[in-house]
């Protein structure tokens, strides 16, 4: 392996980081003449130049040394690019190594190809200027910054051969989600998973001010660093002469150590495995490397004024066009680039091959060696009633059990995520037979359930950092699932809009292979506290779910325990989607059925008989529907509150799991048709709605549907730290307030007593719970009796 290490092969790897740096520049500025084989011209500039210069040549200067060590150890190794701006880094290299070309072979290796390459760079109806679904090799595009290590991690996990090369951006090092990823190293287990090499590229400067960490001393970032569990390693400079030997001497120190620990670790059980201190490579180089320097008096190379496109050369400002030229010149694309416009062969010579190609990768494609997920059968799980809420159970602990048995059957592929809370959401089933994966110190006297091998993290109180996890996961081919607390999945919504965008604008390259969902459990609902209060009540994850493009979107009410366990057997058989799923942890009356809630799913609703007192070709006078655990509770009360007073009300009762699919088909293709929807709902009766979320989506659903005599009865964003039933009363769930409003609306003036009595058992419950503390014995106590 010597000539990886000599002066001619290095000049090599210098002369790729200058065709990377030119191409870079090029797809910036150029859309003409790419080699400037001819006298530069206005027109052969773009309009508008767009994208970001600052991160670009230090990005490039690390891939080539990647790429050199790539070949010198045959490593299975990827890029994340963190400072996901820079997007033509990694579609530079991956022009240079081919498979951009492999991938789009009209982007061809030559001068042809590459005037198409540049100008296809942020320009309409070409790529966009992020490490984008488009590029190949990405899984990360960094628009919003902060997750790059978070989904490195997730992506080596169950991967040992695997090492997720991860650059940091110093700017992206400031967020909170990353200042929490450099836990990651706690979860790593080295003989089961792969490697994260985490590269932190201190260019010392944002859009605009200074980057702290690059303000601080190697000192202060050694002990900062160390303190965390991780041995970092520097390198600092801007002349490539001295540059090139010390990353190569550097880089081989850090491959050769993650080798060593992980050959050491893998000579004892994983069980026994401790977190070693894994290597962290922090590189300090200008802002703008190798750029212009000086621009009207004012430092460009070095400061923050070189983020983005750093001189003002375009198609209508040609004045400065030589300073242009210049730059591009100083890469020496003669030396680069041999008659036809192709990369010479001297240098292409040291890109890696084949699969080796950071690009070219499949686990930036859908994984390595994806297997299907071994599902056990759901009906084995399910609850059986004598009659319909005769049995009392919790839908999360029921689930637990499923997903116990899922774990056991997936040992290599399947891992559950969330922040501190898989106990709390009634999932302890699972620990059964697994624990959670945790590198730290163990007390064997205090701590539970941990240990160095183990399906379920959840040992880091960070949203962004355990949901980053699974959508790395996910995306390199594996299956789970991220359980959290309603309001606070909030804390990560942002995560879930980028993750959106990442499988949709994915679903437009034939090359892409389909993404395994990312699913969420919505547990500890707003509807069920009863002492967190106030700051834990917010369903409106929903919401942001079903504001995306409904392909690639699913939100599921699921009653029941049954009903749960059909929906999450769909959800673990989808690909592609993201599934939220709200689910209750309480103890819950259960009312449906195996095969009614295999048909609640398999439909997405159901007309429940035994809760209508109309037949199912009868006309109502009113239509009663419920999405949701409490909803569905409080709507079956109503609906017997109802009955017990005014015995010939004609009702239908609907049950709503899978709430986009009463979406038009001209806006969901899955939603009910027109003829459909009003042979449910009817075209001119009263519908009441009993929903777990924000009511502007029910309304919204119903705007573009024949009936719009709608009453929804949702959050109201009324809350406190107060009893369950209360939450329910504050918002006008309750089946009291139901009762009364149906009766009021459909029944009118014969409707005024029961209306007074629904009054009077609202001001019982108030003063009840005010003394006693918890609710009336007539809400705890409540059975469903029938309609006889």
């Amino acid at each position: 392996m010597e000539h990886y290490d000599t002066k001619e092969y290095l000049a090599k790897v210098d002369a790729w980081w200058r065709a990377a740096d030119y191409l870079s520049v090029g797809q910036m500025y150029l859309k003409a003449n790419p080699l400037l084989r001819e006298e530069l011209k206005p027109e052969h500039l773009k309009v508008n130049p767009i994208g970001h210069w600052g991160t670009i040549s230090g990005q490039n200067f690390i891939y080539a040394h990647l790429n050199r060590v790539i070949n010198k150890y045959d490593l299975n190794m990827f890029y994340i690019e963190g400072p996901g701006h820079g997007g033509q880094v990694m579609v530079s290299n991956s022009y240079l190594d081919g498979s951009y070309s492999e991938i789009y072979p009209e982007i061809t290796q030559d001068e042809s190809g590459m005037q198409k390459l540049f100008k296809q760079f942020s320009f309409p109806g070409g790529i966009g200027s992020h490490a984008a679904p488009e590029t190949p090799g990405s899984i990360h595009e960094g628009g919003e910054l902060g997750y790059s290590l978070s989904h490195g991690t997730g992506a080596i996990l169950d991967n040992p051969e695997v090492i997720a090369a991860t650059v940091i951006g110093d700017g992206e090092a400031e967020t909170g989600p990353l200042a929490a990823s450099w836990f990651a190293n706690s979860f790593i287990n080295p003989v089961n998973d792969g490697a994260v090499l985490p590269i932190l590229h201190l260019n010392g400067a944002k859009i605009a001010n200074p980057t702290l960490l690059a303000r601080k001393s190697d000192d202060d970032l050694e002990k900062y660093f160390q303190g965390m569990g991780w041995d970092p390693v520097f390198i600092e400079g801007d002349d490539p002469n001295i540059l090139h030997p010390m990353m190569a001497e550097k880089l081989d120190g850090i491959i050769e150590k993650i080798k060593l620990i992980q050959n050491n670790a893998r000579k004892q059980p994983a069980e026994k495995a401790h977190m070693p201190n894994w290597p962290l490579l922090v590189v300090r180089t200008p802002k703008g490397w190798g750029g212009p320097e000086v621009w009207e008096g004012k430092q460009i190379e070095g400061s923050y004024r070189s983020h983005q496109v750093p001189i003002p050369v375009n198609q209508k400002e040609f004045e400065h066009a030589d300073a242009l030229v210049e730059w591009l010149e100083s890469y020496k694309p003669d030396e680069l680039f041999d008659e036809s416009g192709k990369l010479k062969d001297e240098i292409a010579e040291i890109r890696p091959t084949g699969d080796a190609r950071m690009a070219k990768n499949p686990i930036t494609n859908g994984g390595i060696n994806v297997q299907a997920l071994n599902l056990p059968d759901w009906k084995d799980y399910t609850l059986s009633n004598e009659h319909p809420g005769s049995k009392l159970a919790q839908d999360m602990s029921e689930f637990g059990k499923f997903a116990r048995d899922i774990v056991q059957a997936n040992p290599n592929n399947f891992r559950i995520f969330g922040p501190d809370e898989t106990n709390s959401n009634r999932l302890n089933s699972v620990f059964e037979v697994t624990q959670r994966q945790w590198l730290e110190g163990v007390d064997d006297v205090t701590d539970e359930d941990i240990g160095a091998v183990g399906r379920v993290f959840d040992s880091q109180l960070s949203e962004h950092q355990m949901q980053g996890m699974l959508e790395g996961y996910t995306l390199t081919g594996r299956y789970g699932f991220f359980a959290s607390y309603e309001a606070f999945l909030r804390v990560a919504d942002s995560m879930i809009t980028q993750h959106f965008k990442w499988i949709r604008k994915a679903s437009l390259y034939d090359w892409r292979r389909p993404y395994q969902s990312l699913n969420l459990i919505s547990s500890s609902t707003v509807f069920q506290q009863d002492h967190n209060g106030y700051t834990h009540q917010d369903p409106g994850i929903i919401t942001l779910v079903a504001e995306k493009k409904t392909e690639f979107t699913r939100v599921y009410l699921p009653a029941d325990t049954n009903i749960l366990l059909a929906t999450m057997d769909k959800v673990f058989r989808s690909q592609h989607l993201i599934n939220l799923v709200v689910s209750s942890k309480h103890p819950r009356p259960q009312f449906y059925s195996t095969d009614e809630a295999e048909e609640i799913v398999n439909k997405g609703l159901k007309v429940i008989d035994w809760a209508s007192t109309v037949k199912p070709n009868e006309e109502p006078d009113v239509v009663i529907v419920a999405a949701g655990s409490e909803p569905n509770l409080e709507a079956l009360a109503s609906v017997q509150l109802l009955m017990e007073q005014f015995k010939d009300l004609k009702i239908r009762f609907v049950n709503v799991v899978d709430l986009l699919k009463l979406r038009s088909p001209n806006i969901d293709p899955r939603g009910f048709s027109d003829e459909e929807f009003d042979e449910i709902f009817t075209k001119d009766k009263p519908i009441f709605f009993a929903y777990h979320g924000f009511e502007g989506l029910i309304r919204d659903i119903f705007f573009s549907r024949s009936n719009h005599q709608v009453y929804i009865h949702g959050y109201r964003e009324e809350g406190d730290i107060t009893t369950p039933f209360d939450m329910r009363v504050m918002n006008e769930l309750d089946r009291y307030h139901l009762a009364k409003h149906i009766a009021t609306v459909v029944v009118g003036e014969d409707a005024t007593e029961f209306s007074q009595k629904m009054t009077e058992k609202i001001n019982y419950h108030h003063d009840y719970i005010r003394e006693y503390g918890i609710d009336m014995p007539e809400v705890l106590e409540w059975k469903w009796t029938g309609l006889e």
